[in-house]
């Protein structure tokens, strides 16, 4: 019976690598990538579908949402909760082995290379962690590392492993050429819990709205955030893009906030507010149409379907940067 591997794949040089390091000694190899509304499967699905790789995403955003409220080795840069994230996907790739009567999972992870999830003892304690100890291969660094049962059991050849380590990219890069691997991503990036104004956001609405939901999340993505009191928030669009944006993501309750007379943005604040907060985000609003500074303007407000107006003068720079979130 011919040998079955899972990936981990990111789409990123060392998750090629992996996969074909793998590949190369006759091994089925079936990648998996994951989606959440901190990052998402874009750059796997296009790299996979370039080096042909059967490739699954699964949408595993309740399973991080739990662990990321109280991660068990906390966050790393910003809100990243590295060795925890890490753990949750190999748990579910894990799975997925199982699923597919696979021999084990393998990913593009390198020694070294982040030292806080890829340290020997790092590595060592998400396998186990994950579930499978013993089944977790991480190719380009497991001449480096304990043998594992599929080394072990010769389902795969350790001597045609490798023994990377740190965080150079020159191994890497001749490898790519060794295997004519001529276009990939550029490595990092693409998670929002290592942006640190997002992560800002994001420990504010923890903290004053234990009740959040996804759709609070995805506002979190957009705009400019202001604190206008403990309960209450506005959101407001730095562009076209974004007030479309937050047009879509407005629900039933919320004030819907415009200066019709300018151009400008468009402001939310989610779940609605009284006469004073809705002043506030009014004052917000003129502060970044366009009008001229010393102008009032009339704002026009929207809520389930009922509109009214208020006129009055932009608020100040001073003021609006003491809310910014």
């Amino acid at each position: 019976m011919k040998t079955k591997a899972i990936a981990l794949f990111s789409g990123g040089l060392d998750s090629i690598l992996a996969f074909k390091v793998i590949a190369e000694q006759g091994i089925e190899v079936l990648g998996i990538a994951f989606s959440t509304p901190f990052f998402g499967a874009e750059k796997a699905r296009a790299t996979a579908r370039r080096v042909g790789l059967p490739l699954t995403v699964v949408d595993i955003t309740e399973e991080h949402m739990r662990m990321l409220r109280s991660p068990r080795y906390g966050y790393g840069k910003n809100m990243n909760p590295c060795i925890d994230c890490h753990t949750l996907m190999l748990k579910v790739a894990g799975r997925r082995m199982v699923e597919e009567g696979a021999d084990f999972v393998l990913t593009g992870e390198v020694l070294g290379q982040r030292p806080m999830s890829q340290g020997k003892q790092s590595l060592y304690v998400v396998a186990k962690n994950a579930g499978f100890p013993e089944r977790i291969l991480r190719p380009l660094s497991a001449r480096l590392l304990p043998e594992t049962e599929p080394e072990r059991s010769g389902m795969v050849d350790r001597s045609r492993l490798c023994d990377i380590r740190g965080r150079g990219r020159k191994r890497q890069m001749a490898m790519a050429a060794h295997y004519g691997i001529v276009s990939y991503p550029a490595p990092a990036g693409g998670c929002l819990l290592t942006d640190p104004i997002f992560t800002r956001r994001l420990r504010d609405l923890f903290d004053r709205h234990p009740d959040h939901r996804l759709r609070d999340i995805e506002l979190l993505k957009v705009g400019r955030h202001f604190r206008l009191t403990e309960a209450t928030k506005a959101v407001v669009g730095r562009n076209a893009v974004d007030n479309e944006t937050i047009e879509r993501l407005a629900e039933a309750g919320d004030d819907l906030i415009r200066v019709d007379s300018f151009p400008g943005p468009t402001v939310l604040i989610p779940g609605g507010g009284d006469d004073d907060t809705r002043r506030l985000a009014a004052g917000l609003c003129a502060r970044y149409c366009d009008a001229p500074r010393d102008l009032k303007v009339e704002v026009r407000f929207r809520r389930d379907g009922n509109v009214t107006s208020l006129t009055l003068a932009s608020m100040t720079p001073e003021e609006s940067g003491k809310m910014l979130i």
